[in-house]
């Protein structure tokens, strides 16, 4: 199993969402003065390089539609956001944390069409057992309904499917197992996002101490500009 670490490194390990029964077990409210503070100033976008971590490798996994779709059509052609969540997290500082961020990044990306066409951003549920096809579906609706970008949701046929994802990636989680020792659910996992570069290289791992909207953007400015200057064009994965 590769194990990435950023080269910001590997800070504020955070387990992100419990459930060990079926029904997610809130963890303590921490409150939005919990929230990481950037008590730094990002460099500008393009004055410094992040350096390739590793490739992501391919693996078969389903997406909202429940149609079979290769990982590797999502992790290159474009900059790529990739996470890993839960529909029913509810802990302030995992999965509803990353999502806020990712809801401002968006955002933020959309106002810059040239940035926006090289942009996409994919969330991998831990948990494929509860959350299938259609609960991802109606889970994305509100995420990916913006037709000037490209967020995709997937899940795996089973966990059996999702664990050489989430072994690739060295995104820790618990598996719980049935009495033949067969995995059948995930029950926690470290709050990581990971920044892909065209190429399909991943090029930075933010942690929570980390997942800051200023750093982030101006990551993916980074890589927008590198690949500019190589004259890479932009692939939208098919639909």
């Amino acid at each position: 199993m590769r194990l990435a670490m950023g080269m910001r490194g590997v800070v504020g390990v955070l387990l992100c969402c419990l459930a060990a029964t079926g029904t997610a077990l809130a963890a303590a409210d921490v409150g939005r003065q919990g929230a990481p503070r950037m008590d730094f100033t990002p460099l500008p976008a393009g004055s410094y390089r992040l350096p390739p971590i590793q490739p992501v490798g391919d693996a078969e996994l389903l997406d909202e539609r429940g149609r079979a779709v290769h990982l590797s059509t999502l992790t290159a052609g474009k900059i790529t956001l990739l996470t890993f969540f839960y529909t029913y997290c509810v802990d302030p500082l995992g999965c509803p944390f990353a999502r806020e961020t990712l809801v401002q990044l968006r955002n933020r990306v959309v106002a810059d069409p040239a940035l926006a066409r090289n942009v996409r951003f994919v969330g991998i549920t831990c948990d494929p057992t509860s959350d299938t096809p259609a609960v991802i579906s109606d889970y994305a609706a509100a995420f990916s309904a913006d037709p000037r970008f490209e967020w995709r949701f997937l899940t795996a046929a089973s966990v059996a499917k999702l664990l050489p994802v989430l072994e690739d990636l060295g995104q820790d989680v618990s598996i719980d197992t049935d009495a033949h020792g067969r995995p059948t659910r995930t029950l926690h996992h470290m709050l990581k996002v990971f920044l892909i570069d065209a190429r399909g290289r991943v090029r930075e791992i933010y942690t929570l101490s980390f997942i800051q909207p200023d750093v982030m953007f101006n990551d993916m400015r980074t890589l927008y500009l590198e690949s500019r200057a190589r004259g890479e064009r932009p692939r939208t994965a098919a639909r």
